[in-house]
């Protein structure tokens, strides 16, 4: 979970009214020295991280999704060699989704 701006901004006031290393303020606030460096940098935290795919070839998988529109997803990360998470995730970058039937099944 993110911390708050505030906090953040309470944080980096405190380090910088006592002339604190990053170090002494993360063990007097309880949080990673890390995280003090980045917010020094950046105050605001990352809404999306942009990482492209790096193992699911995108046009091979649409080509799949095209030949076999009812496959699983876990067939599909079975054929590519990765996780069904990861199909998940590649799916939704090519904008395919389950098409689902807009009609209900016939009962007796």
């Amino acid at each position: 979970m993110a911390y708050s701006i505030d906090f953040r901004r309470k944080v980096l006031e405190l380090k910088e009214r006592d002339g604190l290393s990053s170090e002494k303020t993360a063990l007097r606030f309880g949080i990673s020295e890390s995280s003090v460096f980045r917010w020094s940098k950046r105050l605001e935290p990352c809404r999306t991280r942009n990482k492209p795919a790096t193992k699911i070839d995108m046009a091979e998988l649409a080509r799949d999704a095209e030949k076999y529109p009812d496959a699983f997803q876990h067939e599909r990360a079975q054929r590519f060699g990765c996780s069904q998470r990861g199909i998940c995730e590649a799916l939704k970058r090519l904008k395919i989704t389950r098409k689902k039937n807009v009609l209900p099944s016939e009962s007796r």
